[in-house]
């Protein structure tokens, strides 16, 4: 059977899926739709990018303004990249009562 000790090792479990920061992924705030599936993000670096959304994500999931993304910068060209995942309003929620958002975009205050 698969059981883990958490005695020994405490993991820190997430219910939510959270940035790969080896593959370069950020937090990002949607803060303007230009059509044509591109986007202006505030990401939490402090950098606004235009950012795409990759055809598979385009029909199944539709970004609003002010929605919780992950934003993957393009190697070469730092101030574009794609967008990775968007979080529900019920998942940006949790990350924020858990502490695990940036403060420069933790506009889901429910203090």
């Amino acid at each position: 059977m698969n059981q883990k000790n958490y005695n020994n090792n405490e993991e820190n479990i997430t219910r939510v899926i959270t940035p790969n920061k080896r593959k370069g992924e950020i937090y990002g705030i949607v803060e303007k739709l230009s059509g044509a599936s591109r986007l202006t993000v505030m990401c939490e670096d402090g950098s606004t990018r235009n950012c795409r959304i990759p055809g598979k994500m385009k029909k199944r999931m539709w970004i609003r303004e002010g929605d919780l993304v992950i934003v993957k910068p393009w190697d070469f060209q730092n101030e574009k990249g794609d967008i990775v995942y968007r979080y529900t309003r019920t998942q940006a929620s949790y990350l924020s009562r858990n502490k695990m958002l940036p403060e420069i975009i933790d506009v889901f205050n429910e203090r």
